[in-house]
């Protein structure tokens, strides 16, 4: 198919232009608010065409697929364009920034027949695929907690309105508690009913949370708990899942790269697990198009979208009441 990106953003620099060509697809258009950007964004990324004016590229009969990767408020109304001029859409995460929102996207995209897909890249990493595999084949026995922990520290070319622009979606709940709530909701297999949180602005930004904590009860009676920062430079990464016949540990592996390692501990002692390290947009990628085609489902479609919004917002309204609040 022939692609438009809507968003000459960092993402699509770094890994999805990437990962659309190696699947043998063509990026056609680049659209931006900001001619300028969009026009550099063309020109280093060689891309024969570019523009400010959405609907203008979505008339064009060619262009098969959209991907979305603007500023977060602006993925609803950017979606539902598209998805009227009946392209396919692969949207970045959060979907929007209210749940009936990233709802009314989902029923557009159903009602229209076309494919609709959040770009969770967590869920298409080899190592969490296999982490997923184990629980569900029984390695680790019932499974009574998960906690992840994915505070980083945010780089200065991806700050600007992740820090300092709450209207526009910025913050560290939509950019990173959401992902973590996609990864509990992909390993877990069900989604959180309550959440509790804790959450503070160090100084990296103004107006929007820089750090925060939180624990969620799952249906099944396991517990998980989640630290998300940007002002965190040697942390680390990963995720623990608990049961109990064994635990498993993940290092490393709450990135964008497929690196990390998957140790299973049991009662017979600590084993390496190795797991496919493919590149986890390109996968996404190849999950699209097979839904595209009728040959199975997005890695994160709109639904799996929808859910791991309403999880984030239950967490930053926890934080900001002090109060338990059921995940809606």
């Amino acid at each position: 198919m022939r692609w438009a990106l809507v968003g000459a953003s960092t993402i699509a620099a770094e890994h999805m232009l990437g990962a659309l060509r190696g699947a043998g697809q063509e990026v056609a258009v680049v659209q931006s608010t900001t001619a300028t950007r969009a026009g550099e964004f063309a020109r280093a990324h060689g891309i024969p065409a570019f523009g400010t004016d959405l609907d203008l590229i979505l008339s064009d009969r060619g262009i098969g697929a959209v991907y979305i990767s603007s500023t977060n408020e602006k993925h609803h109304d950017q979606a539902l364009a598209a998805i009227a001029a009946g392209k396919h859409v692969l949207c970045e995460k959060p979907l929007a920034l209210a749940v009936d929102q990233a709802a009314e996207m989902v029923a557009a995209a159903k009602a229209k027949g076309v494919t609709f897909a959040t770009n969770h890249h967590l869920r298409c990493s080899g190592s969490h695929r296999t982490v997923r595999d184990l629980i569900a084949g029984g390695r680790i026995g019932r499974v009574l907690s998960l906690r992840l922990f994915h505070a980083v520290h945010l780089p200065d070319h991806l700050r600007g309105w992740r820090i300092d622009n709450a209207a526009a979606g910025g913050g560290v709940i939509p950019d990173i508690t959401v992902h973590d709530a996609d990864v509990a909701r992909f390993l877990l297999g069900e989604d959180p009913v309550s959440v509790v949180a804790q959450m503070t602005a160090s100084g990296m930004g103004q107006g929007v949370e820089d750090s925060v904590m939180s624990v969620w009860t799952m249906p099944s009676g396991a517990m998980v708990m989640a630290h998300e920062s940007f002002t965190h430079p040697c942390a680390g990464s990963g995720l623990e899942v608990h049961g109990t016949e064994g635990s498993i540990f993940a290092a490393g592996v709450m990135t964008q790269q497929p690196v990390g390692e998957v140790a299973l501990v049991t009662a017979k002692g600590r084993d390496l697990i190795p797991y496919p390290a493919h590149d986890l947009y390109g996968q996404a990628v190849q999950d699209f198009l097979a839904a595209v085609a009728g040959q199975g489902r997005p890695a994160a479609d709109g639904p799996d979208g929808v859910a791991s919004l309403a999880v984030a917002l239950a967490v930053r309204q926890a934080a900001r009441t002090g109060a338990r609040q059921t995940v809606n």
